[in-house]
C-alpha cells in the first residue's frame, strides 16, 4: 500500500501564490508609474496596468463585486472538493491549488484597490499579448494542468476498456 498524502495539504501553493502575486504587484506599484514601461529582456517587459475586466479586459464595466464573488465562489468550490476528495489525485488537487491562489490574488486587488494590477508584458516585433501578472499565470498553469488530467483520466478509461474487452 502506498502512502497518498491528503489533497488539501496542496493548499500551500495557494498561499505562496498569493503571497508572491502580491508581492509582485506591490513592488510595481511602488516603483512605476502608470503605463511606464521598463525593458527587461527581448520580448519582456514590466509595465504597469490597471485590469478592470476578466482575462484580456472582458467584462471590463462589470462591477468589481462581480469578480469578488466569482473568485471567493471558486475558491469555496475549491476547498469543498479538497475536504470531499481527500486523497490521492496530487495532479488535480496541484492544478486546483493554483487556480485558486491565482483567484484569491486577483480578488485580493479588486477588494483593496477597484481593480487587478498587471505588469507582465510579452510582446513579437509591434505586437503585444495583454499584460498579465503571478496570478494570472497560476491560473493559467492550473488550467493547463486540470486539462492534462482529464486527458490522462480519459486515456486511462479508453485504456482499461480495451483491457475489458478482451
Amino acid at each position: 500500500m502506498s502512502f497518498q498524502y491528503k489533497n488539501v495539504y496542496l493548499l500551500w501553493l495557494s498561499v505562496v501564490v498569493i503571497v508572491l502575486d502580491q508581492v509582485t504587484k506591490q513592488l510595481i506599484v511602488r516603483h512605476l508609474d502608470w503605463y511606464d514601461v521598463v525593458p527587461v529582456v527581448p520580448h519582456l517587459n514590466l509595465v504597469h496596468m490597471k485590469n478592470t475586466g476578466a482575462a484580456f479586459s472582458m467584462l471590463s464595466n462589470a462591477p468589481p463585486a462581480f469578480f469578488v464573488l466569482l473568485g471567493t465562489a471558486v475558491s469555496i468550490g475549491i476547498l469543498w472538493w479538497l475536504r470531499r476528495n481527500p486523497r490521492g489525485q496530487t495532479l488535480l488537487a496541484t492544478a486546483l491549488s493554483l487556480v485558486m491562489g491565482g483567484a484569491m490574488g486577483n480578488v485580493i486587488d479588486r477588494v483593496t484597490r477597484g481593480h487587478v494590477v498587471d505588469f507582465i508584458d510579452f510582446y513579437v516585433g509591434g505586437w503585444h499579448f495583454a499584460a498579465f501578472n503571478v496570478a494570472d499565470i497560476a491560473i493559467s498553469i492550473g488550467t493547463a494542468l486540470l486539462i492534462l488530467d482529464m486527458l490522462l483520466d480519459w486515456r486511462h478509461e479508453r485504456n482499461a476498456g480495451k483491457a475489458g474487452t478482451s
